[in-house]
């Protein structure tokens, strides 16, 4: 009896490191070794303050015009870390964490016309965020405390497992 005790003692803890391990991302997105010390969302918010002010342009993913997720992919791109483009991408490549816990640098997900993640911001400080939000409109400031954007949140999302990419790779893309 007590080898068997033994035996799915070592079974269970066996199971429960396999668990822990998880499904592996693909490789663009894999688990990255860089200091966690270093947050690339604020970074990247770094770089989001700096296109305030550039026009909006559906499918915009550069300082020539930014859609939202363009704005996000560039941002966080130009701190070496390559996300996927659409909103929906990013939400799903993300670790979720509790809006009560937001830092700078976080990523608000929007619902704007329909059930899914349609829109995307990068979170500041004090309920402000930068975004692109929409033609006609430059990236800019909104504010969580407006009731649009407050009944609009979904999720609130960090990114903590993309590999940080050489610079002189992204720039033979």
């Amino acid at each position: 009896m007590h080898k068997m005790v033994n035996w799915l003692l070592i079974l269970c803890v066996s199971v429960m490191t396999a668990a822990c391990v998880g499904t592996p991302q693909p490789a663009a997105y894999t688990v990255t070794t860089a200091d966690p010390a270093i947050n690339p969302g604020l970074e990247a918010l770094g770089v989001a303050r700096a296109m305030l002010g550039v026009a909006y342009r559906y499918g915009g993913a550069d300082p020539g015009g930014f859609d939202c997720s363009g704005l996000v992919w560039y941002a966080f791109s130009q701190t070496g870390i390559e996300l996927p483009r659409t909103s929906m991408e990013i939400f799903r490549s993300s670790q979720l964490v509790n809006p009560n816990e937001m830092q700078a640098g976080d990523l608000l997900f929007f619902t704007i016309a329909a059930d899914k993640v349609s829109h995307i911001g990068i979170y500041d400080d004090h309920t402000r965020f930068i975004h692109a939000p929409s033609s006609g409109k430059g990236v800019s400031y909104a504010s969580l405390a407006e009731a649009y954007w407050s009944k609009r949140l979904v999720a609130v999302g960090r990114v903590t497992q993309f590999v940080r990419q050489e610079k002189s790779a992204q720039s033979s893309r």
